[in-house]
């Protein structure tokens, strides 16, 4: 009797769940305040994770931006200090785990507690599998995958005890189905899907509902990390790469209607589904018609011949 009534509660919540979402499809969704939050964002002196330390500064939100790249770092700082807002920068190696715990203990003692992660930060080695330095390899997944355990290990204890914060994953739409030739970054970026999930899952089953999380998942995103990428030229003009202002502006939308998980264009919500759908043989298929089992050798030719010296190219 017991699992019959909670099968009745589970089929309410399933229902009710559809219509919440396609009700939000067409309606603007109520958005939250972040206002005085402290909002913690790596990878901020790239192009996205400018763009996101300068919209959460509109917001009100107090800044802490952390980037390997000291003189980038300082150029969004001072950018954000322009709108108003609290900024402070910090010089750290998100491959080097104790970077990550003396970094974040320096923000507790000289800043606060943060509220408010975005976990940003990404690079690709650019190369083809058999031809990549292990130590490139090692870069992508410790930088796109390891710093985000790291990094919630980090901040996540004073969340629970306030049961309040949000944590951002921008991952990608090749963290939910792969293409060729980029096997460090779409491992890296599956990874990334697979924590946020599985942490997502854990928050709700301690039942600490005030600390949301937003996955976020674009397709390629015009900021030069992917420069040379291709689709099949006919079909270029329908799935374009997307404008870095657009990508942000869309998450942001997301994080503060506390949405879950967005995909950027919502286009990439079919591949994601038919992976799952269709055998195997049927998404290669269509993976081929669409140029997607080459799209990243113009990409790899480039990276050779600007970077002899094993340089990564990070967001």
């Amino acid at each position: 009797m017991i699992v019959v009534v909670d099968l009745l509660l589970m089929l309410i919540d399933f229902t009710c769940s559809i219509l919440s979402a396609v009700l939000q499809t067409f309606l603007r969704p109520r958005l939250k305040s972040v206002d005085g939050e402290l909002c913690l964002i790596t990878g901020a002196g790239g192009a996205l994770g400018r763009l996101f330390a300068l919209e959460f500064a509109k917001e009100g939100a107090r800044l802490v931006l952390w980037d390997c790249d000291t003189r980038a770092n300082e150029t969004t700082a001072q950018q954000a200090r322009d709108l108003g807002v609290q900024v402070h920068a910090f010089t750290v190696d998100l491959t080097r785990r104790e970077s990550i715990y003396q970094a974040a203990e320096r923000v507790r003692s000289e800043v606060g507690e943060v509220t408010i992660l975005v976990n940003n930060a990404g690079v690709v080695a650019g190369r083809r599998l058999l031809d990549c330095p292990d130590e490139l390899l090692e870069r992508t997944l410790l930088v796109n995958c390891h710093a985000l355990f790291w990094m919630t290990k980090a901040f996540l204890p004073h969340m629970k005890t306030r049961n309040h914060g949000h944590i951002v994953t921008v991952a990608s739409a090749l963290g939910l189905f792969s293409t060729a030739c980029v096997e460090d970054y779409c491992a890296s970026k599956f990874g990334a899907v697979g924590f946020h999930e599985s942490l997502t899952h854990e928050l709700l089953a301690e039942n600490l509902d005030g600390i949301k999380t937003t996955l976020v998942c674009p397709y390629i995103v015009d900021t030069g990390m992917f420069a040379g990428c291709e689709i099949r030229k006919e079909l270029r003009s329908l799935i374009p790469p997307l404008e870095p202002l657009y990508t942000v502006q869309q998450s942001m939308r997301a994080i503060l209607a506390e949405q879950q998980m967005i995909c950027i264009p919502r286009l990439m919500y079919i591949p994601f589904v038919t992976r799952a759908l269709l055998p195997w043989d049927a998404n290669v298929a269509t993976y081929r018609f669409m140029g997607g089992d080459k799209c990243m050798l113009p990409f790899i030719k480039n990276v050779e011949q600007k970077t002899s010296n094993g340089h990564v190219q990070s967001s």
